[in-house]
């Protein structure tokens, strides 16, 4: 009864004035106080069918995307919330638990919303007023969703199939129907490009700069600029929320880097693949990076500097044991590639020491030695060294589409780490006769002002085309 009573006074009072004011809404519902780029926004949505929003990373998207959902389920009747993003990640571990934030804060949403893994529900109409979770790989559920008051979202909107986006479009034909597309600017085409380009007359748009939000870690923003620089496109990306330029004398486009990110993966019970891999720092602001992968999935364990060999080698011996104890049906080797240059060729010694001390533990261990920088011959026509090869495979198994042009599966997904996506794709190559070399890290260094490319040259390996039989007792 109490319920009841709530509801009813609620809508009596004061829905149609936080159905003109959402701001109210956010202050007088959520104890919301919004930046001045989210009331834009928020206004935007209210008198505008379409609106899209680019933005750089960390100011407030998450929490003004959650607020809106609330505000239009809330003060519209019967209305519908269909929201979308690329990975089931952003949309149910990012997204849903922002807007669970903001209800637990709010007695009263408390009092007439229904929240569930997927839906929030409105309390005694459950079935036609609602806001819904669904995953972008299924175009068929957002297709089917009509409402007089219907609202789409597409967070991270750079990371989602163009035909869901147009597919959206083309439901937009109720009264009261709106789209609001938001998320990080990571690829120079496709929908969310066009909504700020070609198809700008149809969208209400917003830049949101990262330099200049109260959210931010300005000290974070200085030290990508002055590693990467301004005008890099790790930084027009990640900071200045803008689209990347293209560069064509960059192997891997941040794009494609983005895009590995925003993919979804499932964890096997069983992989047919595990690889651990270490950069190991060799002086000064080096650091010793170690990466695994487990089939598609990379990544990045340890980041540390000023450690040892013995140190790396028994990290890389405890992965060794954790991910065949996380694994305990995999019956395949596990490969440590290790960068053997320098003082990385401690690293493969104390790993080799251990395989003799004790070969029963360490009998699926294959340890393989890696070379940066050495020329490959005639054992490639495509790539001058070892560097460039493994760049060269990351770059295809990014690629979405095939030597062809038809659509394929992103190959790897990498880990959102801003160390990772600066240094893959701001690293430049050039043509020594036909042969593609990219630059090696002492020439990265020096061009990017002694940054080290630690995180890449890790992740690279875990790329690097090795041939073991899967049941083959390792040497």
């Amino acid at each position: 009864m109490m319920n009841r009573d709530i509801r009813r006074k609620f809508f009596a009072r004061k829905i149609r004035e936080w159905r003109k004011n959402p701001i109210l809404f956010f202050r007088e519902a959520l104890h919301f106080e919004p930046d001045d780029w989210q009331i834009e926004v928020a206004l935007s949505l209210r008198d505008n069918p379409r609106t899209s929003v680019k933005s750089g990373q960390g100011v407030g998207k998450t929490a003004a995307t959650a607020a809106l959902i609330l505000w239009f389920l809330v003060c519209f009747p019967f209305s519908k919330v269909v929201a979308t993003a690329p990975t089931k990640r952003q949309l149910i571990d990012v997204l849903w638990s922002e807007i669970a934030v903001w209800m637990n804060k709010s007695p009263l949403l408390q009092a007439i919303l229904d929240p569930t893994a997927t839906y929030i529900r409105m309390i005694g109409a459950e079935k036609v007023w609602f806001a819904a979770a669904v995953a972008s790989s299924k175009p068929e559920n957002i297709a089917g969703s009509h409402a007089d008051n219907l609202l789409f979202v597409v967070d991270e909107a750079s990371g989602v199939d163009d035909k869901i986006i147009e597919t959206i479009n083309g439901t937009l034909s109720g009264k009261n129907n709106k789209l609001l597309l938001l998320g990080n600017p990571t690829k120079a085409e496709g929908s969310f490009y066009e909504s700020h380009t070609s198809a700008r007359a149809l969208y209400s748009c917003f830049t949101v700069n990262a330099e200049e939000s109260p959210r931010t870690n300005k000290e974070n923003i200085e030290a990508m600029a002055q590693k990467y620089g301004r005008d890099s496109n790790v930084y027009r990306v990640r900071v200045l929320g803008e689209f990347p330029l293209n560069e064509d004398d960059v192997l891997i486009p941040i794009g494609l880097v983005e895009q590995s990110i925003m993919t979804d993966w499932e964890e096997p019970e069983i992989p047919e693949h595990i690889r651990i891999c270490a950069d190991v720092a060799r002086f000064g602001s080096d650091k010793t990076i170690i990466s695994q992968r487990v089939d598609k999935k990379i990544d990045i364990i340890h980041k540390r500097n000023g450690m040892d060999t013995v140190w790396t080698a028994n990290v890389i011996l405890r992965e060794y044991i954790r991910l065949l104890e996380r694994y305990p049906d995999y019956d395949g080797l596990v490969v440590a590639c290790v960068d053997d240059g320098g003082v990385g060729g401690g690293v493969t010694d104390n790993l080799r020491r251990a395989k003799r001390e004790d070969p029963v533990t360490y009998a699926r261990l294959v340890i393989v030695p890696v070379q940066f920088g050495l020329p490959l011959g005639k054992k490639s026509k495509l790539y001058y060294d070892t560097t460039s090869l493994m760049m060269g495979v990351l770059r295809d198994e990014l690629s979405t589409k095939d030597d062809k042009g038809n659509p394929k599966e992103c190959g790897v997904i990498l880990p959102n780490d801003s160390e990772l996506v600066a240094q893959l794709s701001t690293r430049k190559y050039e043509f020594r006769g036909p042969k593609i070399k990219v630059e090696g890290k002492d020439e990265f260094k020096k061009r990017t002002e002694k940054t080290s490319p630690d995180e890449a040259d890790s992740v690279i390996m875990c790329v690097l085309p090795l041939r073991f039989a899967k049941r083959k007792e390792a040497r």
